[in-house]
């Protein structure tokens, strides 16, 4: 297994006010990559990966807006940090809302991945709830996009948000396959709105989800939000995953 990454969104507060501390709190847990958001890079991504490295860090993907007016931008800025993936964070639920938006959705998608691939560059889509509950006939929308992608694309299975929306998510991994290149691993009720746990300390099924998922695929720590104090949530985490890889 890959050495667990963190998606920077779950300290986006201390990102704002301390990233010096922040990252260097973050890689003396062990985390040795990150994935930022597209709007914690500040106006210098250049000087963000000089932050990064400063601390032993890399990026191993990049979260940002790829299908509106800032995905000029954002290519820019995935290349000045040095990775070479962007992940799409969203479509909104209506774009799974029956099969012609599924297909609309797999459209701007694969028009942003070929745009992605002139600058050099992977692009992945991320899902929420709505991918799973959203059903084209008995199969959830997210797996229906999914065939509808250019093979290029790859896809950051969220795994919270997959059992949220109902999904058999072992299941799910093994249906989609190599397909999926990065996961965000959280933990917690499994609801919409509650607050999030360190990663084991949750009701997912943590061992099984990522005994079903690529071996290769990155395991990235997200909490969008939790009780108590984030970093400690995001050290436990981090700690939890080591005893499984172990």
């Amino acid at each position: 297994m890959l050495v667990p990454a963190v998606q920077l969104y779950s300290v986006r507060a201390e990102m704002t006010v301390r990233p010096t501390t922040t990252l260097t709190s973050l890689a003396a847990m062990g985390y040795r990559a990150v994935e930022p958001t597209f709007g914690l890079l500040g106006d210098d991504p250049r000087a963000f990966r000089e932050l990064l490295e400063a601390n032993g860090l890399t990026a191993c993907s990049l979260h940002g807006p790829l299908l509106d007016e800032h995905a000029p931008a954002v290519l820019e800025a995935a290349a000045a940090i040095g990775t070479d993936t962007v992940i799409i964070p969203a479509i909104p639920p209506d774009g799974f809302s029956d099969r012609a938006a599924v297909e609309e959705s797999a459209r701007l998608i694969n028009a942003a991945a070929a745009r992605a691939a002139g600058a050099g560059l992977r692009l992945g889509y991320h899902n929420h709830h709505w991918e799973l509950a959203a059903r084209i006939g008995d199969r959830h929308a997210l797996e229906v996009l999914a065939e509808l992608l250019d093979p290029d694309v790859l896809l950051e299975v969220d795994l919270y948000w997959a059992v949220v929306g109902g999904a058999d998510v072992p299941g799910l991994l093994s249906r989609l396959g190599d397909r999926v290149t990065h996961l965000h691993v959280k933990d917690g009720p499994g609801t919409v709105d509650d607050a999030m746990t360190a990663v084991g300390s949750g009701t997912l099924p943590i061992p099984d989800i990522l005994a079903a998922a690529p071996a290769d695929a990155w395991r990235i720590v997200e909490l969008d939000r939790c009780d108590g104090d984030m970093l400690e949530a995001l050290a436990a985490s981090r700690a939890y995953l080591d005893g499984l890889g172990g």
